[in-house]
């Protein structure tokens, strides 16, 4: 497989630390608020590495944190009246119901940031021994960038340009003994959650957080950290920082970014009003074809989201389930008989289909030109298979469908028992096609159409499944 890797801004072949093991990080949610459409995009992409990775023949150590303590979760949690744990506990409930929807399994291990204060003091007491860090008379810990000489590779970016990340306080600079020093510990400021330390009561800051639980569960020296582009600079720049310095070799191997979001043709932004949690977007939209709208384009380049692209994605997932639906159908018909030459060649074709479908996943998870092979097998298999054909050659090809679909984790749905009164309808327009009553037959497939179950005339009959 090919990684672009963000550190050295080109593609590399990956070669993991253990042979036939992977160890990825993915920076998670900060847990105040459903997750949005940008978010959903690299939980969606890594998610799809790690399965193409499986597929290879790896055995994968998924982490992928939740930031549970943060400053916006505190202002909202006073807003709301409620405590920082009971916020945390109820949007990462919300979390793994919206992951669920877009197909996203659960991580090997979701750790929570205020579950590792342990670790983090002990990083942080690490990095102040051997002179990467000091305390603050106040009781803050900051991180001294100057001590750290690499500080920049990953992001390209000065010290003197870094910026304050998020969850970093600002009204304490005269206690830094540089800008560009950032936060490692934050004493406590009245009603804040706090836990002990050396330096007093306090918090962790962000981006030690994922420092110190990225290695506790995949080692000091990891295979592949990934996360949006967003998080490149400053959170990626200051782990690396903070890792290295405090251990004084490679903290990850390999970094991969993906790239924006926008509405519309416009940035994402509250200002702007376009934006849209995956719970809002639930409302209209099927997640399943918000995935495979994520999967459309390489996740390294700018996607565009818009009503028209869901529906277009929406259109040719309903063209997935079709096929699938179709060689279902087959199977249950199709004899029971020795393979045909012909379809000796035409699964010669699916195993090339499946080849290709690799080398776009191998080529720096090209989901697009791997959507594409998907689409010449399905093409190919509807041209070529009958209910005449032999059971194997159908059997087969549905399988090698499933395989790669699965791998992108789409095609995942089961169909769903007709309700009575859907099924009422599709039997009594098989009636009135029956008597050649043909405005009957289009008022009841209106109908059905209208209730959200697409509708196929076929030689064997009537064909019904749920639109996705």
């Amino acid at each position: 497989m090919q990684i672009y890797n963000s550190m050295t801004r080109k593609k590399e072949t990956f070669k993991p630390i253990h042979e036939g093991k992977v160890g990825i990080y993915a920076c998670g949610p900060t847990v105040y608020n459903y997750f949005h459409i940008g978010n959903a995009r690299p939980f969606i992409t890594f998610d799809v590495l790690r399965r193409q990775l499986e597929r290879e023949g790896y055995e994968v150590t998924f982490i992928q944190n939740f930031t549970d303590i943060d400053d916006k979760m505190i202002r909202r949690a006073n807003e709301e009246g409620i405590t920082v744990r009971e916020m945390a506990d109820r949007f990462i409930a919300e979390y793994y119901t919206d992951a669920k929807a877009l197909g996203i399994r659960p991580a090997t291990v979701h750790p929570k940031a205020t579950e590792h204060i342990p670790e983090i003091i002990r990083l942080i007491q690490r990095l102040i021994d051997n002179g990467h860090a000091y305390a603050a008379p106040s009781g803050d810990v900051y991180y001294r960038v100057s001590a750290f000489p690499g500080y920049g590779k990953l992001s390209g970016q000065r010290t003197e340009d870094r910026e304050t990340g998020a969850s970093e306080r600002l009204d304490v600079e005269t206690e830094k003994e540089a800008p560009e020093d950032f936060t490692l510990w934050k004493a406590q400021k009245p009603g804040e959650p706090a836990w002990d330390s050396p330096w007093g009561k306090g918090r962790p800051g962000w981006h030690v957080e994922c420092s110190a639980m990225s290695m506790k569960y995949l080692g000091e020296t990891f295979d592949i950290h990934c996360g949006g582009k967003d998080l490149l600079f400053p959170h990626h720049e200051n782990e690396i920082a903070q890792s290295e310095g405090a251990t004084g070799h490679p903290y990850v191997h390999y970094w991969m970014h993906n790239g924006f979001i926008n509405v519309d043709n416009q940035k994402m932004s509250k200002s702007l009003n376009n934006f849209f949690t995956v719970r809002d977007i639930s409302k209209s939209f099927d997640l399943e074809a918000v995935r495979m709208f994520m999967l459309s384009a390489h996740y390294r380049s700018p996607i565009n989201f818009s009503r028209e692209q869901i529906e277009a994605a929406s259109t040719s997932l309903n063209r997935l389930y079709t096929a699938r639906d179709q060689l279902r159908f087959l199977q249950e018909h199709c004899e029971e008989k020795p393979l045909a030459a012909e379809e000796e060649a035409f699964l010669e074709r699916i195993r090339g289909y499946e080849n290709r479908f690799d080398q776009a996943m191998d080529d720096d998870l090209n989901t697009a030109d791997a959507l594409g092979a998907i689409f010449e097998l399905v093409k190919d298999a509807n041209v070529t298979l009958t209910e005449h054909s032999a059971r194997e050659a159908v059997t087969r090809t549905l399988e090698s469908l499933k395989a790669v679909c699965g791998v992108l984790g789409i095609l995942a749905k089961e169909e769903e028992a007709i309700p009575a009164e859907i099924q009422q309808m599709i039997d009594e327009r098989a009636e009135a096609r029956k008597n050649k009553n043909w405005a009957r037959s289009d008022e009841l497939r209106n109908a059905i159409q209208a209730a959200g179950y697409i509708l196929e005339d076929t030689k064997q009959g009537q064909k019904v499944r749920r639109d996705v």
